[in-house]
């Protein structure tokens, strides 16, 4: 059995091979594509064996479709391409192409639209070795469990979302946020779950892992997504097979002017609806809200620069009517912008929708700097909460780093004690009603609700005298121990040179005399004195010192040299 660390530090010299030729914002769109070739390869091998010693080598019944979870074309199977040496890229893409044609149902469109045969970035070379690497482990059930492979897959999302940074917030949510709101909407066996802005699929996962946390059968959840890019649908779908997921439904669109699922002539309703959608995204399809044929205008038309509130009203109309919730990510901006917004919110809370606004730290998220919010609504919420909103401000809960700040396992375990005890916290927590939120025209801007008691940490007079005190006698006593340190070199140096000249400089009658000044500040003045005197005098009796100890010429000259360059009173 492999384990996580094994796949993950496989996985990522995987990526290394790839690095000079493609951009590593370009990795994932390579390395996801031939690591599920590879899984769903060694799983079908292993789906042929066992199928082949029930039936006592029985080649027909083992290679039958009802056997396999995937079926895998003749010639198209890893191990085929393995083989080929020359126009390797046009190989996988052909392979590609024959698996998604015998799987319409699960696998249409699954490995995207990668440019295989574009030689100048992808030679046979670079790709055989790449295929070469992956060879190197066997990635079949029996060998690697969906759990440790889907950890893998994760960990190579993150990996590559830190390397590519700004385009990461694309397609990838910071795991400790994604878990935050998994805790809050708290899902439950059996319930639908959607996310209209899936990435990844990261908050669908994240629900399954919850439900499997709280013991409860994960299988029985259905779960939806919808994705406007190419690519990163295409790694969702890889991502929840990947995970042993099958009751999935991930579809490829724009959501606000296209959303896939319905129910009848409407739009289909979930148990949780959970997502962090683009921030402010422009050109979102404002010509279309006025007269939205899905009925999701139910509070106004957001701006046309402005996408937030459209995500919010889709989310909020795409959740059950009894049981239905809803965590968005948003930017802070939502909260306090005028005209249009503030009119969708006065809407939302005079519906008594909104349940908690969360406040988080900035640099969380990857492309956006500033701080964002997540927002919790409920179709019904409990009876000791109605007409009652909650403020979190969790601004300083987070762990700074040098390019990405993090949301902690603690701070998140805080963040949503708070939220479970909806009560006031100092400095952090507010209960606030909608009269209050109306007086300041429907701006649920944080800090208007929670205020921040102010400190300046100065010292009082009491505390500031008696530091003045103890300084000012650290003061005296290094002053006292320089003025000690000063007689001792006196002494000595004058004995050394009544030794060598026989007679006392004057400089040391100077420095005697003054270091016996009790004063403080004349001993101050007295170490200046015996400085300027120390110069005048090294300078004057220099040249007589290394004649009198009849020094070699060559040690005159190297003295001569090594002499301080003396500046002062001539």
């Amino acid at each position: 059995m492999l384990s996580s660390s094994q796949l993950e530090q496989h996985l990522s010299k995987a990526a290394w091979i790839l690095k000079g030729p493609v951009d590593a914002a370009d990795f994932k769109v390579y390395i996801f594509p031939l690591l599920f070739f590879k899984r769903i390869s060694d799983v079908y091998d292993e789906e042929y064996n066992e199928a082949l010693s029930e039936s006592n080598g029985d080649h027909e019944y083992a290679s039958g479709a009802e056997m396999h979870r995937f079926i895998i074309p003749k010639g198209c199977h890893w191990n085929d391409v393995r083989t080929v040496t020359t126009n390797v890229g046009s190989a996988i893409k052909g392979s590609f192409f024959q698996i998604e044609q015998a799987n319409p149902q699960y696998l249409a469109n699954i490995f995207g639209d990668a440019a295989w045969t574009n030689k100048d970035k992808l030679s046979d070379e670079l790709l055989c070795r790449l295929i070469e690497h992956y060879s190197q482990y066997n990635l079949s059930n029996s060998n690697v469990e969906p759990d440790v492979l889907g950890r893998a897959y994760e960990y190579l999302i993150k990996m590559f979302a830190d390397q590519t940074n700004k385009k990461a917030g694309e397609f990838y949510t910071p795991r400790s946020v994604v878990h935050l709101m998994g805790l809050i909407v708290n899902p439950q066996q059996g319930e639908t779950i959607y996310d209209p802005a899936c990435g990844t699929a990261g908050m669908l996962l994240e629900c399954v892992e919850q439900v499997k946390q709280g013991g409860g059968d994960f299988r029985t959840l259905k779960l939806y997504g919808q994705e406007k890019n190419l690519t990163t649908s295409t790694i969702a779908r890889m991502n929840m097979f990947l995970h042993g997921i099958e009751d999935f439904h991930i579809e490829r669109g724009d959501t606000l002017r296209e959303p896939k699922f319905f129910k009848y002539d409407h739009l289909q309703q979930f148990n949780i609806v959970i997502a962090n959608p683009p921030f402010s995204l422009s050109n979102w399809g404002a010509d279309i809200w006025a007269d939205d044929i899905y009925g999701r205008n139910i509070a106004g038309t957001p701006p046309k620069g402005k996408g937030d509130m459209a995500w919010v009203q889709h989310m909020v109309k795409s959740m059950d009517e009894k049981s239905g919730r809803v965590a968005v990510v948003l930017p802070h901006g939502a909260l306090f912008r005028k005209n249009a917004e503030a009119k969708i919110r006065s809407v939302l809370l005079e519906k008594d929708l909104l349940e908690a606004v969360i406040g988080l730290g900035e640099n969380i998220f990857y492309g956006a700097t500033l701080s964002a919010c997540i927002l919790i609504f409920r179709a019904k919420k409990e009876q000791s909460r109605k007409g009652k909103f909650l403020f979190i401000d969790a601004a300083d809960l987070v762990k700074k780093g040098r390019a990405q700040n993090t949301l902690e396992p603690e701070h998140i375990d805080t963040i949503y004690k708070w939220y479970s005890d909806f009560e006031d916290v100092k400095n952090h927590v507010k209960v606030v009603g909608i009269d209050e939120i109306k007086a300041n025209d429907y701006n649920l801007n944080i800090p208007l609700y929670v205020e921040k008691e102010m400190t300046d940490n100065l010292p009082t007079l009491e505390e500031a005298k008696a530091q003045l005190k103890a300084a000012a006698k650290e003061a005296q006593e290094a002053e006292e121990r320089f003025i000690h340190l000063l007689n001792e070199f006196a002494k000595r140096h004058r004995k050394n040179w009544n030794h060598t000249f026989g007679a006392r400089p004057p400089i040391f009658a100077d420095s005697l005399m003054l270091a016996t000044t009790s004063n403080t500040s004349s001993r101050y003045c007295s170490t200046n004195v015996f400085a300027m005197c120390m110069m005048r005098n090294t300078k004057m009796l220099w040249p007589k010192a290394t004649a009198t100890l009849n020094m070699p010429p060559s040690t005159k000259t190297t003295a001569s040299k090594c002499r301080p360059k003396l500046t002062g009173t001539k």
